[in-house]
Formats: structure tokens, sequence, C-alpha cells
């Protein structure tokens, strides 16, 4: 009878939709679960007296992103957390203070060969600021022979030994993400210190020259359209096209304030390695909130957990929303 009162009641809803009926019998449970199987719908929920029936099957929600934008696409490296710079909104705490806590080459050349065997498709080399680091250049190198790589620097460190390791880095398979706030040098100077925006525009133009693809990412303060218009404009004629143009709000992580409140519940993950561990996302790769586990190795099991968290996390907002109508 419970079947009979499924296949009557799913035949009124919706692919996707969910029905619950009573269970009044003691093998009743067991014959949805097996009637379920057969019939290509899914049980959603027993709780011993009635049962919740999904039509078909639950589409997968990480599918509905596109393609850039799922778990598992993009590994972000944290290679250092000590900094030349004590900005006072940076997210993981960095400063000419901070531990160094490096990951060092020979475990990021691991985590790119396991990286790549394990479908993630471009790496992100982050600190702190990476050019500290005097195996740099084979760190980079041992990174793209596995992967295309983006190293995120503040550009104000090219020159002397480390502008030799920038022209010992390959230009073919890696590009350079340069920090610069504001097209006024007060804006950037402001958060950054004194002379950073200078350094960082000489970077720029350093890297340029060097034959490197370059973006440029800025965090704004504010939601002020007239100063990323103005950004977007001044960048431009540097010679960075749009699309390397990289324009984010303040996230209210580590030293910020104010901004953005990300947790793991807002944010797609976009899966971080750093010393201590694997996080959520690199925002979060100092809060204790965002790991998601210590292990570094084997990493396809820290990825396949983070897919796996944040589907349960989108199919359970999807349940809510079903089960709180307004009307």
């Amino acid at each position: 009878m419970v079947i009979l009162d499924l296949v009557e009641r799913l035949g009124g809803v919706a692919e996707g939709h969910t029905v619950d009926v009573p269970l009044r019998g003691p093998g009743d449970a067991a014959a949805v679960r097996a009637w379920c199987t057969r019939t290509g719908n899914t049980l959603v929920r027993d709780d011993g007296n009635r049962v919740v029936v999904r039509r078909g099957q639950p589409r997968d929600p990480v599918l509905d992103l596109t393609p850039a934008r799922r778990p598992g696409t993009r590994l972000w490296i944290y290679t250092n957390f000590d900094c030349n710079l004590a900005c006072d909104y940076c997210c993981v705490r960095s400063s000419p203070r901070a531990d160094r806590r490096a990951l060092g080459a020979d475990r990021i050349r691991r985590l790119a060969t396991e990286a790549a065997a394990a479908g993630v498709t471009e790496l992100l080399l982050t600190g702190g600021e990476p050019f500290l680091l005097p195996d740099l250049a084979d760190t980079v190198t041992g990174c793209t022979d596995a992967l295309p790589t983006t190293l995120l620097t503040n550009g104000m460190l090219l020159h002397g030994r480390r502008l030799q390791a920038l022209r010992a880095m390959p230009r073919d398979r890696l590009r350079l993400q340069i920090s610069l706030d504001s097209a006024q040098p007060e804006r950037h100077d402001a958060h950054r210190g004194a002379g950073s925006w200078a350094r960082a525009l000489a970077g720029i133009h350093t890297a340029l020259a060097e034959g490197f693809t370059v973006r440029v990412a800025a965090t704004l303060g504010a939601d002020d359209p007239a100063e990323a218009r103005t950004l977007r404009g001044f960048l431009g004629k540097l010679g960075i096209p749009e699309d390397d143009q990289i324009l984010r709000p303040l996230a209210r992580r580590g030293h910020a304030t104010s901004g953005l409140e990300l947790t793991t519940a807002s944010l797609i993950p976009e899966i971080t390695v750093t010393a201590d561990g694997v996080f959520w996302h690199p925002v979060g790769a100092d809060d204790a909130d965002q790991l998601v586990t210590p292990d570094l190795f084997p990493l396809a099991p820290a990825i396949q957990l983070v897919i796996s968290r944040f589907r349960a996390l989108l199919h359970a907002q999807a349940e809510r929303a079903r089960a709180f109508p307004c009307a």
C-alpha cells in the first residue's frame, strides 16, 4: 500500500520535488528503499514513521557552477606567511613579524604533482610574500612542470637577486599577479605603507618588460564604482587587459576589522594548502573555522572531502528552501 501511495503522489509533482508518506508496517521502509533503487527515485529521509522520497535523482549542484568555479579546479598554496609589508587588512595576518611557516620546495612540488593527478588544472602560489623565499625559482619551476601556475606578489622586491630569480622562471606556464589597490598612490599607501604604490607600479613595469603575463589584483575598501572605473582605466593604460584585472571587496578576516563576513557557508570553496593543513578558502587560511584537515598528503582525499561537504551544504540549503515556503 505504501508503494501505491508513493506512485500516486509522485505522479503529481515535478522532477526533483519531494513527497512524504506514512509507513504502515515493519517492512514498508525496506520496500520503499528497494522501490527507489529500482525506479531511479531517491529516498531522502526515513524517520521510522514516515518516508520522504524525491522524484528522480537529485541534480549535482556542484555541476551548476561554471567549470572555473567548481571546487577542485584550482589549488591555492601558501608558500609562506612572512611578508615585507604589514597591510592593515591582510586576511592571513602576514607581516615582517609573522612566522614564516613555509611549505618548502619539496612539499610544494609533491602537492603540484598530486594536484595534477587529482584533476586540478591551475595552481596559485601566494603568501605572505613568496619573493622572500630563497628557493622560489625552483619552487615555481616545480609547479609549472606540473600545471599552469599563477604567482601572487606585491611586486616590490623585483630587483637584485630576486630579479635574477624572476628571470629564471618560465614564461609560458606562469603568470604574475601583482597587488595594486588604486590609481592614486595615497589610497594604496594608506593600507600598505608609504611608498608601496610606486614600488608596486615599478614591479608591474618590470614584470611586463621581462615578458611575463601580468594580472593586477585590487582590494577595494568601499563600494565605490567611480574608483573602480578609474582604476580599470589606469590599468588599461598600463597594458593590463580587463580580463586580467581582479577587483575584489574587503573581507573581514585576519587584520581587517570591516568588510564582508565570509564563512564556509557563504564561500564557494577554493581549496587551499598551507603548512598547517588544507583549508576551505585562501581568505580563511589562517583561521580554524576554515580548516578542513591538517593532513596535506595524500591530497586527493582532501579535495574530495571539500567537494562532498560543499555538495552536502548546497543540498541542505535547497531542502531548507523547499521546507519553508512563505505562501
